[in-house]
């Protein structure tokens, strides 16, 4: 099979003794780095978003402040830094002012474990491109991936206003729902690899990246990243329509800005982490090696590692620039009934294909003929379940839609306010309808409850 990544006599593997080995300052100095890159990626990442936004839209985008308008993000940070600073008045005023805090910095402590390139010369002293790794590094991401998501949830309970309150109630569950997705997603990746070491599953992936021979879970993660991000067509914890700003509405000045960098450092950490685990992280892509000897060595591997960063950056852009918000119940619907049950199916196939490739018992092509119609019958279930219920749903419609009696909004556990008494609705011509969920209710129905 022809191989996309450099073989593994290529690719320095200096193993985890490589780490914990470097004086201070070269510590210091590669902390300092990261937190540059990911400043500056984000000043890039904003501008990117709003030129390829506008290309999508036959509009320009920002083309004043610098050239190509490189400076527009800048500009923005110093207008929300010059803002007035608002607290609100029901505010818990210590929890409001540290939410902002605990959601930005594990963005940036994630980047920790993140491999950047192999082993370099940095100012005199050789040393990994990596701040440091250890034997749960996966897991120590996920978990850090967590604790950002506290800083969301009590912005919006602290704010003392029920729309930031629900939008952080929208994220919470959002997170439980995505990242049980995007955890099974990474099982069958540590199950080839053998480790939960960054630096040793990009060594692992010497032949083949992951992407393509275990590429249900790399679609798994995409999608479940992008529900772990809040990023459009998932963007329900704050959705204007719904929740004004959600979970931030209160927010302002430069508290509001970090709540903003949060997001964007976390949309390049889940691009990082898929770069590192499914495309072979910073290893140059297939035939750039063929040709070129020293493409894995030195600084060079940061352009392929940034370069398959802004790929999933650019997908992020296009999904907002393409798909409509989905509403909250199918969001939820998918992570729960759809991607989970793959994921679990997924991981048995692959824990079955491992361990008979090992011992070699049983003819592989029957067994991957065979797991790949477990999948098809999984999928199919779950898609039979809803046309089912939609079935269910329109039948249930159709008859209450042909009742002659008035429908009872407040029947079923779906209360509907009352409509403001007087004026358009008690003089209206013809009752008003208006939409309660599954029914449709006239303005009579709503004078039986008034």
């Amino acid at each position: 099979m022809m191989s996309l990544a450099p073989r593994a006599a290529d690719l320095p593997d200096p193993g985890l003794a490589a780490f914990g080995q470097d004086p201070w300052w070269v510590i210091l100095l590669k902390a300092v780095f990261i937190f540059l890159i990911l400043v500056l990626l984000t000043l890039f990442n904003i501008w990117f978003e709003r030129r390829v936004v506008a290309r999508m839209q036959h509009r320009v985008g920002p083309n004043v402040h610098g050239p190509f308008g490189l400076l527009q993000s800048l500009a923005d940070g110093v207008k929300l830094a010059l803002k007035e600073d608002i607290i609100p008045k029901s505010a818990d005023k210590v929890v409001f002012l540290l939410a902002p805090v605990i959601a930005v910095v594990p963005a940036f402590v994630t980047w920790a474990v993140i491999p950047l390139g192999p082993e370099v010369n940095f100012f005199g002293h050789t040393t990994p491109l990596q701040l440091t790794d250890m034997p749960v590094a996966v897991l120590f991401m996920l978990a850090i991936a967590s604790i950002g998501i506290y800083g969301i949830v009590l912005g919006g309970w602290s704010s003392g206003s029920t729309y930031s309150l629900l939008g952080g109630l929208r994220s919470s569950a959002q997170m439980i729902s995505y990242e049980v997705a995007m955890g099974l997603a990474l099982v069958a990746v540590f199950l080839y690899a053998g480790s939960m070491s960054t630096s040793e599953i990009v060594a692992a992936q010497d032949r083949l990246w992951f992407g393509l021979i275990l590429l249900p879970s790399f679609v798994i993660y995409v999608i479940s990243m992008v529900g772990e991000t809040n990023r459009a067509p998932f963007d329900l914890p704050e959705a204007e329509g719904e929740l004004v700003g959600g979970f931030h509405t209160e927010y302002s000045s430069l508290k509001f800005a970090l709540f903003f960098l949060a997001e964007y450092i976390n949309l390049a950490t889940v691009s990082a982490i898929a770069t590192t685990l499914f495309l072979g992280g910073w290893a140059a892509p297939w035939g750039i090696e063929n040709v070129w000897e020293g493409a894995n060595s030195g600084y060079w591997p940061l352009l392929w590692f940034f370069g398959k960063v802004f790929c999933f950056i650019f997908l992020f852009v296009w999904l907002r620039g393409s798909l409509p918000r989905m509403r909250y119940d199918q969001f939820m619907a998918l992570g729960w009934k759809v991607l989970i049950p793959v994921s679990l199916a997924w991981i048995v196939a692959v824990a079955t294909i491992r361990v008979i490739s090992l011992e070699g018992n049983i003819n592989r092509t029957y067994l991957v003929a065979a797991i790949a119609v477990l999948l098809v019958l999984t999928v199919a279930l779950m898609f039979v379940g809803e046309k089912d219920r939609a079935e269910d749903e329109a039948g249930g419609a159709t008859a209450t839609g042909s009742s002659e009696e008035p429908h009872d909004a407040f029947a079923g556990g779906f209360p509907v306010p009352p409509m403001p008494a007087g004026g358009a609705v008690r003089g209206a011509a013809a009752p008003l309808t208006f939409a309660t969920g599954r029914t449709t209710v006239t303005a009579a129905a709503e004078e039986s409850h008034e």
